[in-house]
């Protein structure tokens, strides 16, 4: 159910009358008591009646957000990533039960011979998919729902309706202001029983207690502190723990380098720069020979009308120009063809200083082989989809808790030699004792796994 302005034509009016009532009988306490009971309970009637139904239309479950926090670092609505394009995917499963069920947990569909599934297993080279059994039924829908709808325009994603369809209403704005609207109204009839009651009072002979301000209430008073210690040690603890991270950080570099351009649109796989990620514990930074290699040969960029370079802050940038700059660092002249000579008869280049914008506590240990070659993680798990960033920015959290949940969720691949010494796991796996195996299962989260 959806509330609109409209619903409250037929409210409100009765209720402005019942208030209008009151200052019209201002000087009869007792129609005013009558008047006074049958408002409030009106006013308290509409006042949870919206609560209700605003917190109804809260509680629905968000697909775009849910989307966005569950299977955007693999999955792409509309083209395939990690793993495959999700519009239209739910037409493809058997049925709606099977859905769930590969979501909440895809290696027991296919430890269980399933076709499907391990026909898309072997299809996106047996990579296993994260199971989601926090996911509930209704959550799915909701995600399925804004894939099916999504529709990219100007770059920027969109959920579009059916065509001839109304654009859709957002009441986000009217609930805050019958809400608050209701809020002062409650407040206006509570000052209002509190004067007649005293009036009342008055009439009758009995002694009205001396009325004491807000500021010096001391029930008030307590409440506010009360509230203010609890608001400040949520912003204290909240601003301790959130130290030191940086997640959508995007800072400026020396050289605009698209990665939409370069791994998305040119198809560059990620090791042929990043050659240490599969070999090593860093990922590595390609020096500017590596860039050579290709602009040695691509002396301009010719893809402005297709996809214009545009900074974050709406700065259209001149991809040809960032070339030349390359050529700088490099010593490299575009004209003579070869790299320029200093009076030692060395090339005359100096290092592109890039700014580090994933950054890990001294204190922990990550090593990117261990992840890409042994764990098959596809770099979106951790760096979101790079394929499609222009300026690259830090897309997880990279928190410990973070680090540690995908340690709970993410199956071991055991296809591979390395975690051949787990013969029990292996045995079990085979007899059908277990469906799959966890990092956390195999020591994922033991403190000297990750710290020194």
């Amino acid at each position: 159910m959806c509330f609109k302005f409209r619903d409250c034509v037929v409210v409100l009016p009765s209720l402005l009358y019942k208030v209008k009532l009151i200052f019209k009988f201002i000087l009869v306490p007792e129609s005013i008591l009558q008047l006074f009971r049958i408002c409030s309970r009106s006013a308290f009637a509409v006042f949870f009646a919206l609560l209700l139904i605003n917190n109804s239309a809260i509680a629905a479950p968000n697909g775009e957000a849910l989307f966005k926090s569950n299977c955007a670092s693999c999955h792409n609505p509309l083209k395939d990533a990690t793993g495959p394009a999700l519009q239209n995917i739910d037409k493809t499963f058997p049925s709606k039960e099977w859905g769930y069920n590969w979501i909440h947990n895809s290696s027991a569909v296919i430890a269980s011979g399933d076709k499907t599934a391990n026909e898309i297993y072997a299809k996106f080279n047996k990579t296993q998919m994260t199971a989601f059994p926090q996911l509930k039924n209704e959550d799915i829908d909701a995600i399925l729902d804004y894939v099916d709808k999504y529709k990219p325009a100007g770059g920027d994603a969109k959920v579009v309706t059916d065509p001839g369809a109304q654009p859709a209403e957002s009441n986000s704005y009217l609930y805050t202001i019958i809400t608050l609207s209701l809020l002062v109204l409650v407040v206006i009839l509570w000052r209002a029983n509190l004067r007649l009651r005293r009036a009342a009072n008055d009439k009758e002979g009995i002694t009205n207690e001396k009325e004491i301000p807000l500021y010096r209430n001391k029930v008030v008073i307590a409440m506010a502190a009360i509230l203010f210690f609890i608001m400040a040690g949520y912003w204290l603890v909240n601003g301790a723990i959130n130290e030191g991270r940086q997640q959508n950080y995007e800072p400026m570099q020396p050289i605009f380098y698209s990665h939409k351009v370069h791994a998305g649109i040119n198809q560059i796989n990620c090791l042929y720069c990043h050659a240490g990620a599969e070999k090593s514990k860093q990922a590595m930074i390609p020096s500017t020979n590596v860039c050579m290699n290709c602009h040695k040969q691509i002396n301009e960029y010719t893809g402005e009308k297709d996809h214009p370079l545009v900074t974050a802050e709406g700065k259209t940038i001149n991809g040809t120009e960032q070339i030349k700059l390359l050529y700088k660092y490099a010593g490299w002249d575009p004209v003579a063809k070869k790299y320029n000579l200093d009076k030692n008869g060395n090339i005359d280049a100096k290092p592109v200083q890039w700014v580090k914008i994933h950054n890990l506590p001294d204190h922990v240990y990550f090593n990117h082989s261990q992840h890409v070659k042994v764990g098959k993680v596809q770099c979106q798990r951790c760096h979101g989809q790079i394929t499609e960033m222009d300026e690259v920015f830090q897309f997880a959290p990279l928190s410990m808790g973070w680090c540690i949940n995908c340690h709970r969720q993410t199956q071991v691949q055991f296809d591979n030699g390395y975690y051949s010494i787990f013969k029990k796991y292996h045995d079990e796996m085979k007899d059908g004792k277990r469906t799959g195996v966890t990092v956390e299962d195999i020591g994922g989260l033991e403190c000297q796994k990750c710290h020194y």
